[in-house]
């Protein structure tokens, strides 16, 4: 009497593995330039928080003194990790993106985020944003 055995499955075929790795590929394709933009938008959102801690401190020099103070006027942060400066020109106070390459996500490397003063009566803020629309920060109006 003959026992016949069954061979049992003893891993993965090399077309099964290959299959998972074109998956692998595939996805990764979509998701690390999802990644980068998910990258710069977080670099984008320091241009916004270091203008809207001015607010204050501009509104009040202006109810007081009648004009618009430098940023060296008012206690304020005016460089950070991604931002190289911010100015004052006219009404409107402009951050201004690193541009040394690795320091910033290359999608905004030298680009700007402004903020508009409204002088006329209002003295509200205005937003306004250089970079693509696929890392502006939502404070910044849609072209």
């Amino acid at each position: 009497m003959k026992i016949q055995m069954q061979k049992v499955q003893q891993g993965f075929t090399l077309i099964e593995l290959m299959i998972v790795v074109a998956i692998i590929g595939i996805l990764a394709a979509v998701a690390i330039p999802a990644y980068q933009d998910y990258l710069a938008r977080a670099q984008a959102a320091e241009g916004a928080s270091l203008l809207g801690g001015l607010k204050t401190g501009v509104a009040e020099w202006y109810a007081t003194n009648g004009n618009l103070p430098t940023t060296g006027q008012i206690n304020a942060v005016t460089t950070g990790k991604y931002i190289s400066g911010i100015a004052l020109a006219g009404n409107t106070y402009t951050a201004t993106f690193r541009s040394t390459p690795g320091s910033v996500n290359a999608k905004l490397a030298g680009e700007t985020i402004g903020m508009t003063f409204d002088t006329s009566g209002s003295t509200s803020f205005t937003w306004t944003c250089s970079m693509d629309q696929a890392v502006r920060p939502s404070v910044c109006p849609a072209p």
